[in-house]
């Protein structure tokens, strides 16, 4: 298995400005990320900015940087300029972890792209157990529902799949057995990316504000299976970040 590792740096956050350069216990947030990336077996890790203090700050400690432009409408067209400007083979495989993920897991990156080489599927992403009632509600978790060959079926901000049982008869608790949490950290085959953007937005991730839904709209696959580690939340928020801090100091 062969694969690389592009890192949206993007500089702008209405959270958190200059998210990327963050200082979490003496080094910038995208270097602990791309330190993470590292260990995942990656064949090369690449860090794709808009900003050109984040270049100069990631210069420091690699030279696998690029600028990108600063005018990409989502993470996804960034990640296709960046095929364009290393000139990758269609068949490249490529896992796209998010800039502000420090406590990032290397073996769930590791096991994304194994996910998407043992199969002839575009794209692959990965889901982790709901444990608790709150989060199948909550909009902000996205719930997944996969079929037996490991194929997503739907992404929804809904309760999917609807326990007609628990929520008709207004059981105390819910069977969480059947929910899943998408993890956003995606693998990729370079020339579907450039195919995805080609694509006409569909009214499902309209509604739903899920970019992937646009996939599965017009027939094509992703792969899915459960992380093997339950992956820490990202940094969004000055509070966020804090938390972050004291668990890298606590270890």
């Amino acid at each position: 298995m062969e694969f690389i590792v592009v890192i949206p740096a993007r500089y702008a956050s209405s959270r958190l400005p200059g998210k990327p350069l963050a200082d979490i216990c003496g080094k910038p947030m995208i270097e602990h990320v791309y330190e993470k990336a590292c260990l995942s077996g990656a064949s090369k890790v690449v860090i794709a900015t808009d900003h050109q203090k984040v270049y100069d700050i990631v210069k420091g400690f690699t030279d696998d940087v690029i600028m990108t432009r600063d005018d990409h409408q989502s993470g996804t067209e960034r990640l296709a300029e960046v095929v364009d400007l290393l000139n990758l083979p269609n068949e490249t495989i490529i896992v796209n972890v998010q800039g502000d993920e420090p406590l990032l897991a290397p073996e769930n990156v590791s096991q994304v792209a194994q996910l998407i080489t043992d199969d002839d599927a575009p794209m692959a992403t990965l889901s982790v157990a709901i444990e608790c009632d709150d989060e199948v509600f909550n909009p902000n978790a996205v719930k997944v529902i996969s079929d037996i060959n490991k194929n997503a079926l739907y992404f929804s901000r809904a309760s999917i799949p609807f326990d007609r049982s628990s929520m008709l008869e207004k059981k105390s608790q819910l069977d969480l057995s059947q929910f899943q949490r998408h993890v956003g950290i995606y693998a990729y085959r370079a020339g579907f990316i450039k195919q995805y953007i080609a694509l006409s937005i569909s009214p499902l991730e309209v509604l739903e504000s899920l970019e992937q839904l646009r996939v599965l709209y017009h027939g094509y696959k992703i792969k899915i299976e459960q992380a093997k580690i339950a992956p820490h939340a990202g940094v969004d928020t000055p509070e966020d970040l804090e938390k972050v801090i004291n668990y890298i100091k606590s270890l």
